[in-house]
């Protein structure tokens, strides 16, 4: 997807490349971008790998047993049949290779929405949702991030993404179908399925009022790559609500979903420095909370600058 703004950035212990290795090779239009370490983090050296499914970028990282995926995010995967003949038998074949190994959470079958749909889990924990599309309807990308609001958060689907709607530019809602009365134990009026767009790239958020047992963790978070300092500062201030998981540009918002707020420039020193500028710039990125861009500069730069917490 040309200017994504907004990547999905997946943790894994030890499996992001043999993750994505997995991914781009059952997917089409699928390929590994770009793959470094990171060495002397708190995790140990970590492996970072960049990474494309049907033309949407991933990133992820071996960091470490400290966060499991969840179905709290998950990725939607559009099969449209007015853009693909062979959409619903690429559908099955997908299917059973993320499956093989994983766990079925809604079966391949026809629902009310999808005359072919299912959702599951593959063997690294994480969860998709393949669905046939109606061709009918307003044309969708092949990939789209989920959120499922569960827990203490179930029922704040609507107010969580007019928050982001408000937060981000190039926005906009799309379906918004709520629950109706006799939908127990869902509320009336809460969200069953709606999408919307952040920087020109579609979501989806729900609720879930049944008792998962699980919600939002770090296992799965959005990183925002910013253009300036003055971006950072924008979406830092308007989006953290918890000190306590300010770290390296991760924050928590008010409703538990994971963000990291980054730099480009972070990301373009990281791929084209030499081993001593990427060292000194993780170096000095490990002691920030608020990334700090002319921090990071100097430290590209072999400048003498204290990294200093934001």
């Amino acid at each position: 997807m040309k200017n994504q703004k907004i990547i999905p950035h997946l943790w894994y212990d030890k499996e992001a490349k043999e993750a994505a290795q997995f991914y781009t090779s059952i997917f089409p239009n699928s390929k590994i971008t770009h793959t470094s370490v990171l060495h002397d983090t708190p995790s140990g050296d970590a492996e970072v790998v960049n990474f494309e499914i049907m033309g949407y970028s991933f990133m992820s990282i071996s960091a470490g047993p400290y966060f499991k995926f969840n179905p709290s995010i998950s990725f939607m995967v559009n099969f449209d049949p007015s853009r693909d003949k062979n959409a619903k038998s690429q559908l099955d074949e997908i299917w059973k290779k993320l499956s093989d190994g994983g766990k079925v959470l809604m079966p391949l079958d026809a629902y009310p929405f999808s005359k072919h749909y299912g959702w599951t889990e593959d063997k690294y924990g994480l969860s998709w949702q393949l669905i046939l599309t109606d061709p009918a309807g307003e044309e969708r990308p092949p990939i789209i991030p989920s959120l499922m609001f569960t827990g203490d958060v179930s029922g704040k689907a609507k107010e969580a993404t007019d928050f982001y709607l408000s937060v981000f530019e190039n926005t906009k809602r799309g379906t918004l179908a709520t629950y109706p009365a006799g939908s127990e134990p869902e509320a009336e009026g809460t969200v069953m399925f709606t999408d919307f767009m952040l920087e020109g790239q579609w979501f989806t958020a729900m609720d879930s009022a049944l008792p998962h047992g699980f919600g939002f963790n770090e296992a799965v978070s959005l990183m925002v790559n910013c253009d300036s300092q003055d971006e950072i500062d924008r979406y830092w201030k308007k989006l953290s609500a918890d000190p306590k998981a300010e770290q390296c540009g991760w924050l928590k918002d008010v409703y538990g979903v994971s963000w990291q707020i980054s730099p480009n420039r972070l990301g373009e020193m990281m791929r084209e420095g030499t081993p001593d500028q990427v060292e000194r710039v993780t170096k000095a990125f490990l002691e920030m909370k608020k990334f700090d861009i002319e921090t990071l500069e100097k430290a590209y730069s072999g400048e003498n600058a204290d990294p200093k917490p934001m």
